[in-house]
């Protein structure tokens, strides 16, 4: 890109999130990250060039230097911060105005910094081939898959059932959604495949903000929220159908709907537990019987009594989940950890640079919570390591997973650029085309220190509802089956099961 001849009409509306607003190239394989305002500083920007500028390559620098090391820099695309021509800005704003949805329209995009960050378009991978099939890519945003085991847990019942199904209650009483979701993150991360495919099944009966598929960089499967819309599934098996033609042997014949939902889930799965080409072996009981089951979840344990438990230790479920497990205290011990470092910011204001609250984050700050004591000694050093802890746990918690499945020829050779790729050879069995898959990990801004007093907050009124509707929910606010589901699961489960 030349960044003194950018034109607002070569960017189009990709997507945008709490803090900041995406546009996507037309023809490169680039998205641009800007910032976003509440809509009443519109005239008056909450911070200068500077600070700006400062608050992205902070979210660089948090990526490359602290989760890259974390997760695996396979999985990692930090990016760059790039200073934009601010006419271009301000053209691309009134550009996408109109393409935002209503209910994110209270803040602004950034018009005076020109500051954003700019990464690859993992919609739409830059080893795809304009003349092939378009590539199918899917966002996961998993969330936490663990039940926490600290001494700290007031409320016996966050033992049993995890955050997520909790919050879904909390969420369709507050009527952010009109449907709770089924999906259970302990399903997904459990390794099991019936388990997985299970919890795949179900975020894709009721996506919410948790999945999204695209195809050729278009979102063509999602949901609103607030909305009352059904998802049309219809729709979705008419694009995944092209894709696993080739599936199991079935060239040129028909495949049933149910067929074709199969083998997107089995990709998936697959996909998820692939490794990046190391020897990692399968990690099981790494915590405990009790922690991998969850209450909420409408999954049959006794279907999986005699199968394996446990994920590869170099798949991307394994080490999201292990970066989560630095939570260890839960919020309701970690919050007086939080009150003893702001009493000692209160007390000595100068010393928020040194104990890095607001980063640089480099490799001290990486080595501060890896190297953090396992007793609290009492001193201020201590907390911090846990806080900081704390917040690299939170940020592996909201991450999202990019898996791109990309058609190709088997006659492509491959190259340098594929090397994070990895076959399908043992799942699609037919060749002609084979598919390929990458996976990436993205959303991975560091969670301010500020927030975790309304993370308490949060999580308190979570639990409050939970507890006080006993776990029931209010009618019509289960999801209903689509067809094609629902028809599945009544046939014989060996075709939905099938080893791989």
């Amino acid at each position: 890109m030349e960044l003194d001849k950018m034109d607002e009409n070569d960017w189009k509306y990709h997507g945008e999130g709490n803090k900041s607003l995406v546009v996507s190239h037309v023809q490169l394989s680039r998205v641009l990250r800007l910032l976003k305002y509440p809509a009443e500083d519109s005239e008056n920007p909450p911070q200068t060039v500077e600070q700006a500028f400062r608050q992205i390559q902070n979210i660089v620098d948090f990526s490359s230097n602290v989760m890259s090391s974390l997760l695996g820099e396979k999985f990692i695309h930090s990016g760059e911060v790039v200073k934009l021509p601010l006419e271009f800005v301000r053209q691309l704003s009134i550009k996408v105005q109109h393409q935002r949805p209503a209910w994110r329209c209270d803040k602004v995009m950034d018009i005076y910094s020109g500051c954003a960050l700019c990464l690859p378009n993992l919609t739409t991978p830059a080893l795809h081939q304009p003349t092939h099939t378009p590539p199918l890519c899917i966002e996961i945003k998993p969330k936490c898959g663990f039940l926490p085991s600290s001494k700290h847990v007031s409320k016996d019942i966050k033992t049993k059932v995890c955050r997520f199904c909790m919050h879904q209650h909390y969420k369709v009483a507050n009527g952010k959604w009109k449907r709770r979701s089924l999906y259970c993150p302990l399903d997904l991360f459990s390794g099991n495949r019936q388990r997985m495919y299970f919890a795949i099944r179900h975020l894709i009966e009721e996506p919410q903000n948790n999945f999204k598929i695209f195809k050729g960089g278009q979102c063509i499967y999602s949901s609103k929220e607030g909305s009352d819309d059904s998802l049309d599934l219809n729709s979705l098996l008419h694009h995944l159908r092209p894709y696993f033609m080739y599936g199991n042997n079935r060239l040129n014949s028909h495949m049933t709907s149910k067929a074709v939902l199969n083998d997107f889930i089995q990709v998936l799965v697959n996909a998820l537990l692939g490794g990046g080409g190391g020897d990692g072996g399968v990690v099981t009981d790494r915590r405990g019987e009790g922690r991998s089951f969850c209450e909420g979840s409408l999954f049959n344990k006794e279907r999986i009594r005699h199968s394996s438990q446990g994920l590869p230790s170099d798949s991307v479920l394994f080490r999201i989940l292990q970066t989560q497990m630095l939570d260890t205290l839960d919020i309701e011990g970690l919050y007086p950890l939080y009150r003893r470092v702001e009493q000692h910011l209160q007390d000595f204001p100068k010393e928020r640079s040194r104990l890095q609250m607001d980063g640089p984050y480099n490799e001290a700050f990486l080595e501060k919570l890896q190297k953090c004591p396992t007793e609290d000694d009492g001193s201020v050093e201590y907390a911090v390591a846990k806080v900081h802890q704390y917040r690299v746990a939170m940020t592996a918690k909201d991450c999202s997973i990019m898996v791109a499945l990309v058609p190709s020829c088997e006659e492509e050779e491959d190259d340098e650029g594929l090397s994070s790729q990895r076959r399908l050879r043992d799942f699609l069995s037919s060749r002609p085309p084979a598919i390929s898959y990458f996976v990436s990990i993205l959303d991975l801004d560091p969670k301010p220190f500020d927030s975790i007093p309304c993370q308490l907050r949060l999580d308190q009124k979570i639990v409050s509802c939970y507890l006080r509707t006993g776990g029931a929910l209010p009618r019509g606010s289960l999801p209903s089956l689509p067809g094609i589901i629902s028809a599945a699961e009544r046939e014989d489960c060996t075709l939905l099961f099938h080893p791989v």
